[in-house]
């Protein structure tokens, strides 16, 4: 039976925090639902300020219970009520595949990063195994479906292709993984995602700033004249 609760990640997560030594100090999660990967964070590191961007009002208040402060905005349209390079993790798992405005997005994060600091991007793999079984005998992939909630649809050469076009030498990739393995049940699932991780259901990257950001994800799209209405603020 497949385990889809291994479609978040949650031991790689795991390991890109526990890898950053004493643990990240402050940590911001992009859709956190009830804080499982802050929670990882805060095992990281008890002593982390936590902050959630979450909209849904039951997961608002279970957050607050555990004491996670709690931003409730529209990371598509609003600024993220941080300062510059304030932040040394961002986390967005399992959130970007439901937006159009990655350009934003992408802006925001890179704008509060500390120099040095990660982001920690978890998406649905569009070039998974079971999806390229899927196109091959002519049906629609899962991660990609337009009766579905997931407006856009990622891979690992798509996804580093946007992040090194955009902003050139400005970030660097530092670790990559996959998680979960359709159709296989755990025992191969978990296995199999490590030893093909792209082709596994979702991937994993750590993107670690290493420039200073002169709002290069905002220019993209004017410079490059792409025929899209993309936000690139007010």
């Amino acid at each position: 039976m497949i385990d889809r609760d291994l479609n978040y990640g949650r031991h790689i997560i795991k390991s890109y925090l526990s890898s950053e030594g004493v643990g990240p100090k402050t940590v911001l999660d992009l859709g956190a639902g009830q804080g499982a990967d802050l929670l990882i964070a805060r095992h990281a590191n008890p002593e982390a300020t936590l902050h959630a961007v979450e909209c849904y009002g039951p997961y608002i208040e279970s957050l607050k219970s555990k004491n996670i402060e709690v931003h409730s905005l529209n990371i598509e349209c609003d600024s993220l009520p941080f300062e510059d390079q304030s932040i040394d993790i961002v986390i967005a798992n399992q959130i970007l595949e439901h937006t159009k405005e990655i350009f934003w997005i992408f802006h925001e994060v890179t704008r509060v990063l500390k120099p040095g600091g990660k982001f920690i991007v978890g998406v649905p793999n569009l070039a998974s195994f079971h999806n390229r079984l899927m196109l091959l005998f002519g049906s629609q992939p899962t991660s990609l479906k337009n009766n579905s909630a997931h407006v856009r649809g990622y891979t690992l050469p798509d996804l580093k292709r946007f992040v090194h076009s955009c902003f050139p030498n400005g970030y660097k990739i530092s670790k990559f993984a996959g998680s979960n393995f359709y159709p296989f049940p755990p025992m191969l699932a978990r296995p199999l995602a490590s030893l093909l991780p792209s082709m596994a259901w979702a991937i994993f990257l750590m993107l670690e700033k290493k420039n200073t950001y002169t709002n290069e994800f905002l220019n993209y799209p004017i410079t490059e004249r792409l025929e899209t209405n993309f936000y690139l603020g007010k």
